[in-house]
């Protein structure tokens, strides 16, 4: 399995609906980071569809690699600003 590509070395917070359907990117490809835009098209990623318990303020993964995917988990903590934009090792 080929890894995915780091968004960014930090989480990002965003505002998310209760009972709202959501699908998180997980190639890493994404414009719409933290969110599928379809980038994935012809590799082994799917997004991961989730849906919140609560309307409220969450810090999405962005370097892809959490443990807890969606959320951050604090693994992009092992990750320097020139690995951003290139698969994870």
């Amino acid at each position: 399995m080929n890894n995915p590509v780091i968004a960014n070395n930090k989480p990002t917070k965003v505002a998310l609906e209760k009972d709202k359907k959501y699908y998180f990117c997980r190639c890493g490809r994404s414009s719409k980071q933290p969110f599928c835009d379809g980038s994935h098209q012809g590799s082994e990623f799917t997004p991961l569809a989730f849906v919140c318990d609560e309307s409220k303020d969450y810090f999405l993964c962005q370097c892809k690699q959490s443990a807890n995917k969606p959320y951050c988990d604090g693994t992009h903590k092992q990750y320097d600003d020139d690995q951003v934009g290139h698969p994870a090792s």
